[in-house]
């Protein structure tokens, strides 16, 4: 005899963050699943409002799966993207058929029959709050938060420490490409620059662009300082519009390598031609001539490299977009680098120990030229679209 007055309705709903997170895992080329325990219905309807999924032939039941073979859970696992009402076993099937076709899966758990897809699986991530002990013994990695968007802020950040990683490498071997060139280059053509710019032969043995401390110096002071605090450069813009790398793709590309050649070749030619320039001073003393020779390819090498490592920061983007000023601790490398390389020139003491020769005034205006001329150079290269291809 009991009078029906009204139902109760109970629901868990998403995070609101959490669809704004699977929007930009579907722009990052990250295809999200969804694995519960939860009936069908319930998990089509909250997979839609996230965005998980749009047509419901995307969900398939623990059951079905059950009847389903390994071989064939392989060839149509792409086509899921819900699986409702499964078993422990059947998570550590999915991962398997996922990787069985070539992809690096993560796997978020808190409970204990999750802990075997969790170890399965390339990156295993537990709840840190209400995740088990087993589950985050099995895990790669431990949510503080229990937050999905937290999976896709790493993912984000992991991008920013890739990339970074690349610049620094970059820049570095850009850099002593164009150290090993000019001395290269130098000792061949020791005797044509000998004739052309009237240095006697007694004199040869002095004909070198760079003396092992300045060599020394640059690779300590000037290029360390801007590799280190490229490690801190922002994202770039679209960062997360970017598809997956492969797994097989190295660090050393068609394009990095390209670009560590064409830009340590051009690092270079520009010290050798300051070199050559400050040859053609107007004086008859050779060894005077050969040391206002050395602090000009001394001097633009230096700072050159120090203009350079703007171009680094993004490969196809020109400097005037992507922000010249907004990575501080690299703003504050440069000009440490940049007063430290200063002070050698400017203080007497330390000029005699790096045997630094004062540049004449009308070598001043070649020398700030040729340091500023890898912006434009780089500039033309990407405006051409030929600074390289991943």
């Amino acid at each position: 005899d009991l009078t029906y007055v009204g139902m109760v309705g109970m629901i868990d709903p998403p995070r609101e963050e959490v669809k704004d997170a699977v929007e930009k895992c579907k722009t990052a080329g990250i295809k999200t699943v969804m694995i519960t325990g939860d009936h069908k219905i319930t998990a089509i309807a909250i997979a839609k409002a996230l965005g998980i999924l749009e047509n419901e032939d995307e969900a398939i039941t623990g059951s079905e799966l059950e009847e389903m073979s390994d071989e064939d859970l392989i060839k149509n696992v792409r086509k899921y993207s819900v699986y409702a009402r499964v078993a422990p076993e059947h998570k550590v099937r999915i991962v398997k058929a996922w990787q069985a076709n070539g992809e690096v899966v993560a796997m978020t758990g808190d409970g204990v029959n999750d802990a075997p897809a969790l170890k399965t699986a390339n990156i295993g991530c537990a709840m840190g709050m209400v995740g088990t002990d087993v589950a985050k013994e099995a895990a790669d990695v431990i949510l503080t938060d229990d937050n999905f968007a937290t999976v896709v802020s790493a993912v984000e950040e992991g991008r920013r420490i890739y990339d970074n990683i690349l610049k620094a490498i970059q820049f570095l071997l850009s850099s002593n490409v164009g150290e090993i060139i000019i001395l290269f280059l130098a000792i061949l053509l020791t005797p044509i620059l000998a004739s052309q710019f009237g240095i006697p032969s007694e004199y040869l043995y002095l004909l070198e662009p760079l003396l092992p401390i300045q060599i020394l110096w640059i690779n300590l002071v000037t290029d360390s300082l801007p590799a280190l605090a490229l490690a801190v450069d922002p994202a770039e813009k679209g960062i997360m519009k970017r598809k997956p790398l492969k797994t097989s793709k190295g660090i050393f590309t068609k394009g990095m390598s390209y670009r560590i050649i064409y830009q340590g070749l051009m690092i270079g030619l520009l010290t050798l031609a300051a070199f050559c320039i400050g040859l053609s001073t107007n004086t008859e003393n050779p060894v005077e001539k050969i040391k206002i020779a050395q602090t000009m390819s001394f001097t633009v090498l230096a700072f050159s490299e120090l203009v350079h490592v703007f171009n680094i920061r993004n490969n196809k983007e020109s400097i005037f977009k992507t922000g010249i000023f907004n990575n501080s601790k690299l703003i504050l490398a440069i000009v440490v680098s940049a007063v430290l390389m200063l002070v050698i020139l400017l203080v007497p003491a330390l000029r005699n120990i790096f045997d630094i020769a004062i540049l004449p005034t009308d070598k001043l205006l070649e020398t700030i030229l040729l340091v500023f001329s890898p912006i434009l150079i780089v500039e033309i290269f990407k405006l051409l679209k030929i600074n390289g291809k991943e």
